[in-house]
Order: structure tokens, then sequence, then C-alpha cells
């Protein structure tokens, strides 16, 4: 049964809580119905629906640059403001040269349970000439930019409002969706007079797009403070059904740019080709030998410490809809890779992923390069590390034949060496992925499919990459990612956004979250 009170107000009222929980709030209707709570929760949402999107273009009217100092710290004294004014304990946990993490803490009486929230609101860097209207000016859209969708003064909504409309503006999906979303959340919880059944923290960061550089750091400083059961991390997309997703994991990433150098200036292509070494020939050539078309990667050992799926995680994937001819169909795609095996099994693989390709410049000429230079990505699964595939990956383009080097290298080197190539690693994060079968991962799973009165998408990993290895290594908790935002929300790219019924879902499920989890949490 779901205590009943207003824990968002002051210490007082929680004592005057202790006294009264027996008489007056026990008698109140049984909201441990999760249909009745979200139903009231909707009720709440419908009565506010102006107000939540006044307060969410408020917050994406704030440039969010990690690297914009004074607008950075404009966002976290905004979302501090907010917290606080709900009443909860609030502060900035401060590294020098990072962006603030605003941290915020509400203890409930009797919760047994401390999760900890993770939102990040900063935002990725803007070409503002591919955007239509500006990135941090937000505007409603009855429909997709791309469909012709037509601005809706902020300034004249009425409820209700059409839930397949959209708002606009950098950070609508990723990622400042989910703070309003828990705002609001706890707005109904208390116009319900629910308190929540765990103890809640919050940890708003501030430069995730930026690496999360300081991260580690934050979380030493700061471990003490960030105590806890389990840590749900609020990002990412809900499945392209629509329907709700938790994901147990994310793959890991590193990258390498490797150069390739032919004469020491670009030379007449009739005069000497066909005798002066291509480096474009040479980097293509190497790429060719590390994957395939099929997207199998062909470095020796590669797969040797690829994790093996779980019966439960093979079951999880089972159960999701299969989209793979939906996805050909949305993005032009007449096959796929991988030998026919579905999205969501091949995600759980590592991929080589050719990011970019540069040589001779915008035109070409009829001249041999000096040098070529390719930008390779890598995401991993357990139990692969970053200093393995460097390894690897080195060891392999050794046997093809050429000397690495880690600066440019001199003419001296170029004359002596017949195949030069200069790789510069850029660091990344290992893989993590939670156990399904983890008491965290039982009881949300439980919570949401209560929510929605049927099986939830389970995802064993999402594909992209999140630094949550960081977390485990210095906190130890178990993490779940609990997305909200729409699949198709442009997410990094030009005209983000973020479809309203998708932020009336969070702050459904982050209500529901909030108020039954510690309720009905399952021991091992």
């Amino acid at each position: 049964m779901i205590k009943k009170q207003n824990p968002f107000t002051s210490v007082n009222f929680l004592v005057l809580f202790v006294i009264l929980a027996s008489t007056s709030f026990s008698k109140s209707i049984d909201d441990s119905d999760p249909v009745t709570l979200r139903n009231k929760v909707r009720q709440y949402r419908k009565q506010n629906e102006v107000k939540i999107l006044q307060d969410f273009a408020a917050l994406l009217a704030i440039p969010n640059m990690a690297s914009d100092t004074d607008n950075i710290r404009k966002n976290a004294a905004h979302i501090k403001a907010l917290l606080q004014k709900r009443g909860i304990t609030t502060k900035l946990l401060e590294v020098e040269g990072s962006p603030p993490v605003v941290y915020g803490e509400i203890n409930s009486p009797g919760a047994k349970k401390t999760i900890v929230f993770y939102v990040h609101y900063d935002g990725q860097p803007v070409d503002k000439t591919q955007w239509t209207g500006a990135p941090w000016k937000p505007v409603i859209r009855d429909k997709k930019v791309e469909e012709g969708g037509k601005e809706i003064e902020l300034s004249t909504l009425q409820s209700p409002l059409n839930p397949e409309w959209l708002i606009y503006g950098r950070s609508a999906g990723d990622d400042k969706a989910p703070v309003i979303a828990i705002i609001h959340a706890l707005d109904a919880l208390k116009k319900l007079n629910i308190t929540p059944s765990i103890n809640i923290k919050f940890f708003f960061e501030g430069e995730e797009e930026a690496g999360s550089p300081h991260l580690s750091q934050i979380l030493s400083k700061y471990k003490e403070l960030l105590a806890s059961d389990a840590w749900i991390l609020c990002d990412g997309p809900v499945h392209q059904t629509r329907r709700k997703l938790l994901a147990f994991g994310a793959r890991g990433i590193t990258g390498v740019q490797l150069t390739t150098y032919g004469p020491l200036l670009p030379l007449h292509s009739g005069h000497y080709g066909n005798w002066a070494p291509n480096p474009i020939v040479l980097l293509t050539n190497l790429i060719a030998s590390m994957r395939n078309t099929d997207g199998k990667i062909l470095i020796k050992n590669f797969y040797d410490d690829v994790a093996q799926i779980t019966a439960t995680e093979k079951k999880a994937i089972d159960e999701i809809p299969n989209i793979d001819q939906q996805l050909k169909e949305e993005f032009g795609l007449a096959w796929t890779e991988g030998s026919g095996k579905r999205l969501e099994e091949l995600i759980m693989l590592p991929a080589l992923n050719l990011r970019s390709f540069h040589a001779g410049g915008p035109i070409a000429k009829n001249a041999i390069q000096d040098q070529a230079n390719a930008v390779i990505g890598f995401r991993l699964v357990p139990n692969q590390t970053l200093k393995m595939v460097r390894d690897r990956v080195e060891d392999h383009i050794q046997k093809q034949g050429f000397k690495i080097v880690y600066e440019d290298p001199t003419p001296e080197m170029r004359r002596k060496h017949p195949k030069i190539i200069q790789a510069n690693w850029r660091g990344g994060y290992p893989p993590s992925r939670t156990s399904m079968d983890l008491p965290i991962s039982r009881s949300l799973i439980r919570v949401m499919e209560d929510l929605e009165g049927e099986s939830i998408v389970k995802l064993p990993t999402f594909g992209g990459s999140i630094p949550i290895h960081t977390f485990y290594q210095i906190l130890e908790r178990p993490i779940v990612i609990l997305p909200i935002a729409n699949h198709d929300d442009n997410q990094h790219a030009p005209n983000e956004n973020l479809r309203l019924q998708n932020l009336w879902d969070g702050i459904e499920i982050f209500s529901s979250v909030f108020a039954r989890l510690g309720e009905v949490w399952v021991e091992d």
C-alpha cells in the first residue's frame, strides 16, 4: 500500500506525516493499483499540459554546449531552481574544469531502497544553417518538418493538445525531456499526496555529449554522497514500435584515425602513376582486410573474448517485435549486413564502422596524393577491453606490412620504411551490461509492465555507447537504462524533436517508478 503524504515541502511536514500516517492518510483510496495511479497521474497531466510545455520550452531555450561555460552553468542553475521549488534538497557537485552536476535528494519515510536517477542536460554541437528555425528557440509543430509541419505558437496553446505534435529544439530528445518528466511526475505525486516508495537521488550531468571527461573524478569525489542500491539512466529512445523499453547495457566505444603516406608532395598521376605508391590504395586495402561488406570483423582473435548471450537475454530478444523489414522500408535499404540476423542480435556483437575517409580535397585531381586518412570507430561488448582492441588492431596492421607511428613521420622515416601508417587512438570506454535477473532489473520490469498491462521491450544492450562502465568501476552498483524519447527524434542531428506523447508517457513512467518500485521490490 503506497503511503499518503506530501514529501516535497519541508522536514516539519515529514515529522507530521509520522504522527498522522495511521489516521487520516490511511483512509485514502488504494493508489497501489498501478492502473489507478496511472489514471490519476494522467488526469493531472491533462490539466497541466500547457504549463508542462512552458517549463520544457524554458529549459530548451538555454544553449547547452558543455564548452559554453556561461550557458551551461545557466542550465545547471535553472534545473537546480526547478528542484528547489519543489522542496528538494539540492546542491551542485563541482570539480575544476567541469560543468556542475546538479544533485538532488528525497528521503522517503520507511523507504528501504535508494535509487539514483541520471540525466544529462548538455547537448551536441549545432550547425544553425541546417536547422529549420533556431536550435535554441523551441517551437511546437503539428507534424515532422520533413512532412511540412507547421509551427504553432506556444502562447496560443490550449488543452487538450494533440499528442502527435512535436516540440523542436536542441536536446528535446537527448536529454532534457527526462528532467521535465521527472519534475512533473513529482508534482503529480504531490498533488495526489503520495510519497515515493524509494529514497531518490538525482544526478544531472553537464558534459555527457563531450565524452564525460570529468565523470570519474566527480563520482570518486562524491562517492559517499552517491551511495545507493542502483542507478537508473534516463537517456535514449524507446522502441521503434513505440513500445516502452528497458535496456540493461550499452556497447563500449573507441576509435582510431589512420593515416597512410605516399610521396612527400602530390605527384602527376600520368608521369608517376604505377610507380609512386598511392596512399589511398594502401588505406582502402588495409580497411578491406579488417572488415568485410557483411559487417564481419576480419581481425584475428577479435571475437575471442565476446561474452555469450545468456538464456534470459536470448528469450528477451526473441520476444522483441521484429522490425527489420519496417526499418528497411523507412531507411530505403534493399539489404542489411549480418547474414540475415536481426538488429537486436547484431548489436550484441562488436562492430567496426568506417566513420570518415579523406584524401585529395573536395575536388578530384589527376595526382597521386601525399597522404590519406580514415577514422574508424569500434563498438565493444562484454568482455572486450580498450587495450585488447588496440593490441589486436595494431597486430593486424603490422601483419599487413605497415610500420606504426604515433606522430607525423619525418621525411627520413618515410624514405626508410616502405609502408608507414600513423595511428591516433581516441580514447573511449569499455562496455557494460547488467544482468536481467538482478532484483533491480526484475522489479523495474514489473513496475513498467504493470503500468502498461502488457510485456515491454527488454533490450539486453543498446547499440549505442554510454559511459556506464565508469559508474560500475567506481560505485559498483547495477545500472538499468530507462529511455522515454521517440526513436525518430533526430538525436544529435538538425531539427531534434520530441513527440508530446513521449513526454506524457515519461511523466506516467517516472510517477509509477517513484511510487511503486520500493513496494514491488523482489530480492534474490
